[in-house]
């Protein structure tokens, strides 16, 4: 499903667009287990031969013909931290912070999907430091207390603020101490010589037993295809404020390339670190962020 950016221009709703986005996602899974009682079955598990018939839903049975068991608060059974970029280079394009919009309406749909399911949702946010980090709960209160932080997240007045993303992935790993899925909204931009930082982050997650996933949040039409109207442009960098003037077409090639390069090994270092890297273009479809988490949920198991 999909969502056009420039019409959402505030988050007072975010609550009502995350349970759209994930019906919507619901109702395209077609192969699914879950087919016939919408997001309700998030609420249940498929149930195995010799345990107890004491939980079975018969009303799902006689929808389905398949036999589930419900699913209770005390089942919980994973933990996620959500990761959110909020540096001034998640503010682009500016006219509708687009990346940052984008990453908000994901992990609400995220933090939706996993309360439904009974399992444990938090939020850390950080630019090149951390700015804000929720407690780690189930319960359908503390989601609305999430919906309200990043309501007012995307309401905050931008500041020119740097990337610190290798610091801060350390951080994460340290202050959850059990095994959790983290899931990491970000450009990953940082400085050239941090790099090695951010991968050292990533792995210090993976050697605390967490399982990661990596959203690479980009407006794929200019951050890596560097389309833009062939006429003199000024570029401002947001978080360090430099501007220069050129003509597009002078360094669009080079700029490809570079770019290229830069996301190429980004995917190969998340590879060998056995970590998920998804690309996720703003101006594409929320269901490449749902399906991507619900196969990470199912590796889980």
């Amino acid at each position: 499903m999909k969502l056009d950016l420039d019409e959402v221009r505030d988050l007072s709703k975010i609550d009502f667009l995350a349970k759209q986005l994930v019906e919507g996602f619901i109702t395209g899974l077609h192969k699914s287990p879950y087919h016939g009682f919408s997001v309700e079955f998030a609420e249940h598990r498929l149930y195995n031969t010799g345990e107890s018939t004491r939980h079975i839903d018969w009303k799902v049975y006689a929808k389905t013909d398949r036999l589930y068991t419900k699913r209770y608060e005390e089942e919980t059974n994973l933990r996620c931290q959500i990761v959110i970029d909020n540096s001034s280079s998640m503010h682009y394009p500016v006219d509708n912070k687009g990346k940052l919009l984008f990453s908000l309406l994901a992990s609400s749909a995220i933090a939706y999907l996993l309360q439904k399911q009974r399992d444990a949702v938090g939020i850390t946010t950080f630019a090149d430091q951390v700015e804000y980090t929720s407690d780690i709960k189930s319960t359908s209160s503390h989601l609305n207390k999430l919906f309200i932080r990043l309501e007012h997240l995307f309401k905050e007045e931008a500041h020119r603020k740097t990337t610190s993303v290798g610091r801060i992935l350390h951080e994460v790993a340290e202050k959850n101490r059990k095994r959790s899925l983290i899931i990491i909204f970000s450009d990953m931009f940082d400085n050239a010589d941090q790099l090695e930082e951010i991968f050292k982050g990533l792995q210090h997650l993976k050697h605390n037993k967490h399982e990661v996933l990596v959203f690479h949040v980009t407006d794929k039409k200019t951050e890596l295809n560097f389309e833009f109207e062939d006429r003199p442009h000024e570029f401002i960098d947001l978080e360090s404020g430099e501007k220069l003037k050129l003509q597009p077409s002078e360094i669009k090639q080079h700029f490809i390339k570079e770019a290229s390069n830069y996301y190429r090994d980004l995917k190969l270092r998340c590879a060998q670190l056995k970590i998920d890297l998804i690309e996720a273009d703003i101006m594409g479809d929320y269901d490449i962020i749902l399906n991507g988490y619900l196969i990470k949920r199912a590796k889980m198991k």
